[in-house]
């Protein structure tokens, strides 16, 4: 089950967190390549609540036992023999869809969590919080993921919303470091819309969809031209279609706000590279190199571990997973890969140790399975018989 936890803040919310852009220009797009959307939601199916989880709402109003409703919201999230959630990051649910499936990542579970609070009268506040060091990659290019929380405010006497000045309830599903936390900042309801629109574009391009990527990217945009992933999201879907040129204008376009971005930054020197034109990716490679000097780049030691196990180098691959875990200490496929390494030494114990970190670290119901068989069968290895 996904980390639930409540955390009593005394801080004020920062500005919103993203870049105050105008509307993304038109160059950036060309709807001519791509066949028709079989489905883009608006922003009011994703947010809206379903009517069980307004009956839901309804009964946290009613039944809170002298709690007030904030209060007795974040009882039933917290109870495991009440709402019951599990975190799963294989889809992007609407509000209604995770109530139903009791399953979502952070950002699903966030949206359902403030459709609830906002059927029960309860002021809510969305936050975004960096997590820089928290990569996954597609083929050759490379995602850095987002995380979001949510605050909740409380009722006045009267009914009107009432924020607390001293004391913020937050809910967090799986929390990152405490300094992440701390850089939290304030974003809206469009920004968390638009979120909500790339991750669904990001899994249409995992399946293949690029037609329906397209689409999702380009509403994403439309809805919060700030979101700078996104514009990387759309360079991806370019790529995929072969629409080079177009890719490269999206990076350059998103660049020029953000300079410094090195995901966008390696996706545009791979492009350039794949597209045979080395002098030109030359320069970004080097802009590149100086800001990643201070630390590797994502999965590169990942990447040295997983040929070092191929050549049966198991102590060196050990080594290169443990340095990429002090990177990124809760990637799931890290502590598997340093398990099987730690396996191929004799070290069983540290072997289970690992494949027991990568199922609770794992972001989907398939992997926690995986995990969970690999470990089993791990652990009668070591049974007495």
């Amino acid at each position: 089950m996904g980390r639930l936890v409540l955390v009593f803040l005394a801080l004020l919310l920062s500005a919103c967190a993203q870049k105050p852009l105008a509307q993304a220009p038109a160059r950036l797009f060309d709807d001519s390549r791509f066949q028709p959307p079989r489905q883009v939601l608006d922003a009011t199916a994703i947010h809206a609540p379903s009517p069980a989880m307004q009956a839901y709402a309804a009964a946290v109003r009613q039944n809170r036992h002298g709690n007030e409703a904030r209060q007795a919201l974040l009882d039933a999230l917290y109870r495991r023999d009440d709402l019951k959630l599990e975190y799963d990051a294989a889809i992007t649910r609407t509000a209604a869809e995770a109530f139903a499936a009791r399953h979502g990542n952070c950002l699903s579970l966030v949206i359902m969590t403030a459709a609830l609070a906002e059927a029960a009268g309860i002021p809510v506040v969305f936050q975004s919080v960096p997590t820089a060091d928290a990569w996954t990659r597609t083929g050759s290019l490379y995602f850095n993921v987002g995380h979001v929380n949510l605050l909740l405010g409380r009722q006045s006497g009267n009914g009107l919303p009432l924020y607390d000045p001293e004391v913020w309830k937050l809910v967090d599903f799986m929390p990152p470091d405490a300094a992440s936390l701390r850089r939290a900042e304030r974003i809206d309801r469009a920004t968390v819309t638009a979120m909500f629109m790339n991750n669904r574009a990001a899994e249409a391009l995992a399946r293949g969809e690029v037609d329906d990527a397209y689409w999702w990217t380009k509403r994403a945009i439309a809805t919060a031209p700030g979101l700078l992933h996104a514009y990387n999201t759309l360079a991806i879907v370019y790529q995929r279609h072969g629409d080079h040129a177009l890719a490269e204008t999206a990076l350059r376009h998103a660049l020029a706000h953000d300079p410094d971005n090195t995901m966008m930054l390696s996706n545009l020197v791979q492009l350039l590279q794949a597209a045979g034109r080395p002098g030109d990716a030359a320069p970004v490679q080097v802009r590149l190199a100086a800001l990643q000097a201070a630390q590797p780049a994502p999965f590169h030691d990942f990447d040295l571990g997983r040929q070092a196990m191929a050549a049966g180098d198991y102590a060196r691959a050990r080594r290169l997973f443990e340095r990429e875990l002090r990177r990124d200490p809760y990637h799931a496929e890290f502590h598997f890969w340093l398990a099987q390494a730690a396996a191929q030494l004799g070290d069983l114990r540290a072997a289970d140790e690992h494949l027991a970190r990568a199922m609770a670290g794992s972001t989907t119901s398939a992997d926690r399975a995986l995990y969970a068989a690999k470990l089993e069968r791990l652990r009668a290895r070591t049974r007495p018989h």
